[in-house]
């Protein structure tokens, strides 16, 4: 048995070391309390001044442009970042299937890849609120196969982007039409398998449809047949505990701001696809092969010379000539910049038909509009105004701006300026106007022509393409190699 001088002795260390240890657990509660709780996720980021976004590098999320990184996505994210008062950090991924379990390791708060919201989605993450409503569009090449819905595809070979909400939805069809199938299609962006659909590699693909619209100026004989559901929102997805941050996220977009930065940025990237010419495309792509190299020096000389891009120049006179250097209008201007006898005068052009002259004195007067509108209006509305002024004439720009005030819009947006030129034609508006009527509808037109041209010709001078080889199987799952898209 124990000695009681042995248990009085235990008894007093064991005391002494409880008393110690409640001393030491009141000093970290009383000192530390603050340095152990967690923040929140919403104060981690402002903590470390970053906003990390998963994001793809495609013409609708994220590129690098002539005037530096762009994109819809980007820029919508970019905003966001910049309510936060943080950097915005774009960590570029081309693999739809890891996007989610990457989201949830935490290598990014935000997936902004123009992410369809879906039931199988909702079940491992959280979704902001939906910022535009696309359609799943089944797209092949003219004079391909032509199926005109579901049942028309069972046989014809279809390949998809792995891992995306194509294969989810067409994992539904095959419950009602059991023979349907396909081919996942890995490590590749949805622009590149679309591009392969042009070539003539791929016989059919799934896209969605604002992809579709931003590629089809590149590859104009891609085929729209039909939509395989009603629609899809897109949203950002967030890690479903994440509460602070979506509570963030959804303030943001319920804010009159970012309603109206959503307008404007769809009106930028997509409000010139609407109309899709076809034949004029085709032209076109045809004439920057085989006319443009005879007067690219020029253009270049030109636009170094006064500041501007040579693309966007080039773009313009095809809009106002296509190319051709003894181009005549029915009011008598001509050349590639298509330029009225007094304003050649003015310029100090000899001869509107020699190339040379006539795209320096253009691209002259086009800089002198763009220095005259001022650096109140910000880029790339202020490049937008400039090319409408030199279509409709400088006054009748200044009459819709002083228009636009009067309606209570923008006058240093062009969005804004944009939706009042048509209104140039209606007495009711042009009568108290100081430069009266003026057919304001035609400018409208003429910079979307040009916005889309100009796309074109910076797609096709940044890189030379290599042409994709023919893929072959690899368990189960299609791996192929050949162009990444910078667009």
């Amino acid at each position: 048995m124990m000695a009681l001088s042995d248990k009085k002795s235990t008894l007093m260390s064991w005391m002494k070391l409880t008393s110690l240890t409640i001393i030491c657990l009141a000093l970290v509660a009383g000192a530390g309390c603050k340095q152990l709780t967690p923040q929140n996720e919403l104060g981690i980021i402002k903590t470390r001044g970053e906003l990390r976004v998963l994001i793809r590098n495609n013409a609708t999320c994220y590129y690098e442009g002539p005037m530096g990184f762009a994109g819809f996505e980007y820029e919508l994210a970019k905003a966001f970042a910049d309510y936060l008062g943080v950097k915005l950090v774009c960590v570029v991924t081309h693999n739809f299937k890891q996007m989610i379990p990457s989201l949830l390791r935490g290598d990014a708060d935000i997936i902004t890849a123009g992410f369809p919201v879906t039931e199988q989605r909702r079940r491992k993450v959280a979704f902001g609120p939906a910022y535009m409503e696309v359609q799943q569009q089944v797209v092949g090449r003219r004079g391909g196969p032509s199926p005109d819905n579901v049942d028309d595809l069972i046989g014809h070979p279809l390949w998809v982007n792995a891992g995306t909400s194509y294969e989810e939805r067409l994992r539904q069809l095959k419950q009602q039409y059991p023979g349907l199938s396909w081919m996942p299609v890995s490590g590749y962006e949805t622009e590149e398998i679309l591009e392969m659909v042009w070539r003539g590699i791929v016989p059919l693909t799934i896209a969605d449809s604002n992809i579709v619209a931003v590629n089809r100026r590149y590859y104009p004989q891609l085929s729209i047949h039909f939509a395989i559901e009603d629609g899809q929102r897109l949203a950002w997805a967030l890690h479903p505990q994440h509460h602070h941050l979506l509570a963030a996220v959804e303030r943001w977009f319920s804010r009159p701001e970012t309603s109206a930065l959503l307008q404007r940025l769809k009106q930028h990237y997509y409000g010139h696809l609407k109309v899709f010419d076809y034949v004029d495309l085709v032209q076109y792509h045809n004439r920057v092969r085989h006319r443009l190299p005879r007067y690219r020096d020029h253009f270049e000389e030109a636009a170094e010379k006064h500041g501007l891009d040579w693309r966007l120049v080039a773009a313009q006179s095809y809009q106002e000539s296509h190319w051709d250097p003894k181009a005549v209008s029915f009011t008598g201007v001509r050349g590639l910049m298509m330029l009225t006898q007094q304003t050649a005068e003015i310029l100090g052009v000899k001869s509107r038909v020699d190339p040379r002259q006539s795209i320096e004195g253009g691209v002259r007067y086009l800089a002198q509009i763009h220095k005259r509108i001022g650096e109140d209006v910000s880029e790339p509305d202020r490049t937008y105004m400039a090319l409408a002024a030199y279509n409709v004439g400088w006054g009748h720009l200044e009459d819709a701006r002083m228009l636009a005030e009067r309606l209570e819009k923008d006058a240093n947006s062009w969005q804004d300026v944009r939706a009042v030129l048509p209104l140039l034609r209606q007495k009711k508006y042009y009568r108290n106007l100081p430069h009266g009527y003026a057919r304001g509808t035609e400018p409208v037109r003429y910079v979307d022509r040009i916005k889309t041209y100009y796309g074109i010709l910076v797609q096709t001078t940044q890189q030379t393409p290599q042409k994709p080889r023919q893929p072959s199987a690899m368990d189960g799952t299609f791996q192929l190699s050949g162009l990444k898209s910078s667009m």
